[in-house]
């Protein structure tokens, strides 16, 4: 009984969608007060539920985000995501894709194309990216702790292209216009001819675990068209963060 009564309260803050006041919770799980506040002070202590405005407004807190997160697979995750990716990449008209951080590397899990006929289009391909090197991974590393950042400045730099950046200064200096940016990107770093652009998706104040990005011929992705393209990607982002959430909360 007390944990279904737990459930239920998780379940009314899930569903609301906003913060949510005890005095909301009380009145719609119909509980006795002193039993509703006890039971909502046990998932405050547990870090089930946050109330981050700090006015007793509740919302589902970062850990049964993480708990969702971690048995969420690239299917579940690319379900969620994908309607919005679909749309991007038909909006840019240009190829669109998904990225997920685990495990200390950045790994590309999903991919949209245009769907006009006639396009031409770069398909970036599945699987694990290099840190220092490609815009879906540094989008996720400018967010990092400066430990792991550290970890990658410090690790193998290998050089693609004579346009990647192998060096301390080189890196600090990009994670820095990144962060600033809010969307990093990546001319000709891995392959000649190719450019791409990334922004963050940050779950909850878990941070910055998976990004968007897009990907071009650099012929089509010039300076001014990868910073409009991030700029929306920025946006894309916030989008698909809330799809992940949802569907985390919606299934824990």
């Amino acid at each position: 009984m007390h944990l279904e009564r737990l459930i239920t309260i998780l379940e009314i803050i899930a569903v609301a969608g906003r913060p949510v006041s005890a005095v909301e919770i009380q009145k719609a799980t119909g509980f006795p007060k002193p039993t509703c506040y006890r039971l909502l002070q046990t998932l405050l202590d547990r870090g089930l539920v946050e109330t981050p405005s700090g006015d007793g407004r509740t919302v589902i807190g970062e850990r049964l985000i993480r708990i969702a997160l971690l048995g969420r697979s690239d299917v579940d995750v690319r379900r969620a995501a994908a309607p919005l990716l679909r749309a991007a990449a038909v909006r840019f008209n240009e190829t669109v894709f998904l990225a997920r951080f685990r495990n200390g590397q950045v790994e590309i899990i999903h991919v949209e194309t245009p769907d006009d006929p006639s396009r031409a289009f770069i398909h970036p391909g599945l699987g694990v990216r290099p840190m220092h090197a490609c815009s879906c991974s540094k989008a996720i590393a400018a967010f990092a702790e400066p430990e792991f950042q550290a970890s990658i400045i410090n690790g193998s730099l290998k050089a693609y292209t004579e346009h990647t950046k192998t060096t301390e200064a080189e890196l600090r200096a990009d994670f820095a216009r990144i962060r600033e940016r809010g969307f990093a990107d990546c001319d000709q770093e891995i392959d000649v001819g190719i450019a791409s652009v990334a922004a963050p998706v940050s779950i909850g104040r878990i941070g910055a675990i998976f990004s968007v990005g897009a990907v071009g011929p650099i012929r089509r992705f010039v300076a001014v068209r990868r910073s409009e393209i991030g700029r929306d990607l920025i946006d894309l982002a916030s989008r698909v963060s809330g799809a992940i959430q949802l569907c985390n909360v919606a299934e824990v």
